[in-house]
């Protein structure tokens, strides 16, 4: 019930920063819309911790700035190598195992390596990624799993 109420929430003010409406009868007209839109979901059985994940909503925001200074660090590093011919780029494939226990959070850990530039998921199977890295470096930052032990956190 929880979910189904966030939900509606979200999709309410969605709606209304969207439309720009403010007039009494398009705001009965738009929360009906969302009203009829989670019982829809509902019905469908859609509306689970995956598909709407409040539980992880207070510990996510620290997580996306921590991912944002990392995704600048990358990209400097992976410009430098490109344009310096003295920084080495060896391509390298690494297997990792996700310390995560839903399915959502090896996700957002899968994508979260594949957003960082210089590093990309091939592969998630069975907790395990495949992943490829631009270079040595690379590879060793991801398998001393500080980004791992984050998400680890945002799951709690």
């Amino acid at each position: 019930m929880v979910q189904s109420i966030s939900l509606g929430s979200v999709l309410f003010v969605t709606w209304l920063l969207l439309s720009g409406h403010f007039e009494p009868f398009l705001i009965l007209l738009g929360l009906a819309s969302c009203i009829v839109s989670v019982a829809i979901a509902r019905r469908m059985d859609v509306v689970d911790l995956e598909g709407h994940p409040i539980h992880i909503t207070p510990r996510i925001f620290g997580y996306w700035l921590w991912l944002a200074r990392e995704i600048v660090k990358c990209n400097i590093d992976v410009a430098r190598r490109v344009l310096s011919p003295s920084l080495p780029i060896s391509p390298t494939l690494v297997r990792l195992k996700a310390s995560q226990q839903s399915e959502l959070c090896q996700a957002i850990f899968a994508n979260s390596i594949t957003l960082t530039p210089g590093t990309v998921t091939i592969e998630l199977k069975d907790g395990s990624l495949l992943v490829h890295a631009l270079s040595k470096d690379a590879a060793v930052d991801l398998l001393q799993g500080e980004m791992d032990a984050r998400v680890m956190r945002v799951e709690r």
